[in-house]
């Protein structure tokens, strides 16, 4: 019955699309969408179909599909070619894209290493003598989410394979466990000044010095420093509510999944070493970090005589994260067979093992940056441009709300931050750079909290296909269950930058925004209660 449902839903969808195709065959040129709201049609429609069908290859390549038709003016000829050739091929030809290729196979390489020789198994043990709930197994994972702010990528991966036997044991679910990792990676990138986050936006910003602005922002990135706020709040009240309320209460029964759909059920169920001990996981872990941390150095020229903030500010973050992985591979391969818990032809093994844990993770990203150069080809960047020109004018202490919203819509629709970053900041900066100062402040971190909050809802966002693969949980479970939380905390940051933008003052609407963010979250916990214990009362 559930499967002719969902049969139904996926029929109706596509109708729906088919007759959309229709409509705007004979609405459009491929002249009149460029620069215009068509431009943002692609990738509502990849994401809408991902949540109906649950199935979110064939959405995002429908996504692509529709952009090109767009483009091209839906000629036969011209929709191939711009599917293909400046899509999929144009995108795995970027040397930004295909570095963090590489650097999801060499750590998925290096998480199937430290399972085979026994170190997350070591790990896990000593852990259970140390976490004794999970309320202990969530919160270590948010502190280790927090303590790797370097990268979010890096962040996504390694606080999912050091965590995840943690929270499996002590049945945290697993759509949890990702939106924890999510919620600790752009968000905590965000606010920290050393990240490659933090040099990004720095590097938006012209005629201004970027990392004194980027600190200045720190107490006005309201979705991000809500956003973990909201994860303490939710772990120690036990506040889980919507579709995340359902996983937790599954998996604290057995089923850490909940959905029929476990592609990552049993990765971990092959032959692992007698030998393995925390120091298996632990060395390759820090030597990653480490060997991320100088392999960004390195392409910001600090060897060459940069300074060490000059340094992050210019790095090339996806060749450094090859380079600093590479060698963290190679060091853990010697250690291993040095220490022999593994055989060179193990250790050998592991690296197609690591390729094809990585495999769900690829496909997405490929085709998430794809639907991303169809937007751009489009427009969108133009059309989005516009729209904060336009709406600078008047609602001045409205401002950094409303920037906020924009930069929302646009990260979920294109699944960037960085990208958004890019159109927005330098916007902002020129319209007030001569004006007030303060309010560029402010509207700066609209910007940047409104594209991680895009980023951290949207299914197409590279970092929210990371959590996922981070945690081995269904992609769509992960989406579905996050939404609610995310869009939770947006509505209270676009509450708490009205308050911003009439008060101009940090001190007065953070607090704001914690004290609302605590209060809605006692409220939901109070409505849960109530929930559960009705059908009890019920049959008194």
């Amino acid at each position: 019955m559930k499967n002719k449902k969902k049969g139904i839903a996926i029929a109706i969808a596509m109708a729906c699309v088919g007759v959309f195709l229709i409509v705007a065959a004979n609405m459009t040129t491929a002249e009149s969408v460029q620069s215009s709201f068509w431009a943002l049609v692609p990738p509502i429609i990849a994401i809408a179909l991902a949540l109906i069908t649950k199935e979110v290859y064939s959405s995002l390549f429908i996504g692509i599909l529709v952009g090109a038709l767009l483009y091209s003016g839906f000629n036969f000829e011209g929709t191939i070619t711009h599917v293909f050739q400046d899509g999929i091929i144009s995108v795995l030809s970027d040397s930004w894209n295909v570095g963090i290729l590489i650097f999801l196979v060499i750590l998925g390489t290096m998480v199937s290493l430290m399972n085979k020789a026994g170190g997350s198994a070591a790990f896990g043990r000593w852990a259970s003598t140390k976490i004794k709930s999970r309320v202990g197994a969530q919160l270590a994972t948010i502190a280790l989410g927090v303590l790797i702010f370097i990268d979010d990528y890096f962040n996504c991966l390694t606080v999912g394979s050091v965590m995840r036997p943690v929270t499996d044991k002590h049945q945290v679910s697993r759509a949890k466990l990702a939106y924890l990792i999510d919620a600790t990676a752009a968000p905590v990138c965000i606010i920290a000044p050393i990240s490659s986050w933090a040099a990004a936006v720095s590097g938006f910003v012209e005629g201004e010095d970027g990392l004194s602005l980027f600190i200045n922002a720190i107490p006005f990135n309201f979705y991000a420093l809500l956003t973990i706020v909201m994860m303490v709040g939710l772990v120690l009240m036990k506040a889980d509510f919507g579709p995340m309320g359902v996983h937790e209460r599954n998996a604290m029964k057995g089923d850490l999944y909940t959905t029929p759909d476990r592609p990552y059920e049993g990765t971990g169920s092959e032959q692992i070493s007698s030998k393995g001990k925390v120091i298996d996981l632990l060395l390759p872990i820090i030597t990653l970090i480490i060997c991320c941390v100088i392999g960004m150095l390195y392409t910001g020229g600090f060897f060459s005589g940069a300074g060490f903030v000059e340094a992050f500010a210019g790095s090339d973050a996806s060749v450094g994260l090859v380079l600093g992985s590479f060698f963290a591979l190679v060091i853990t391969l010697v250690f291993y067979m040095v220490r022999r818990v593994m055989s060179f032809n193990d250790c050998m093994g592991c690296i197609p093992e690591g390729f094809k844990a990585m495999v769900p993770a690829i496909l997405i990203l490929t085709f998430a940056w794809s639907l991303k150069a169809m937007t751009d080809s489009l427009g969108a960047a133009e059309y989005v441009a516009g729209v904060v020109r336009a709406s600078a004018g008047g609602f001045m202490n409205f401002l950094p709300a409303i920037i906020f919203l924009i930069a929302c819509g646009l990260a979920f629709a294109t699944g960037t931050s960085w990208g958004t970053f890019g159109i927005l900041i330098p916007i902002v900066v020129a319209a007030f750079q001569q004006s007030s100062y303060q309010m560029m402040i402010i509207s700066i971190s609209a910007c940047m909290a409104g594209a991680v909050c895009g980023d951290h809802c949207s299914p197409i966002s590279d970092t929210t296909i990371m959590a996922s693969a981070g945690a081995q949980c269904n992609h769509v479970n992960h989406v579905s269950t996050q939404l609610p939380y995310a869009v939770l905390v947006a509505l209270i940051s676009f509450v708490t930058y009205i308050v911003a933008g009439f008060t101009k003052s940090a001190l007065i609407s953070l607090p704001f925004g914690i004290i609302l963010t605590l209060a809605v979250l006692f409220l939901f916990r109070l409505l849960a209660k109530h929930k559960i214990n009705r059908p009890a009362e019920a049959g008194k």
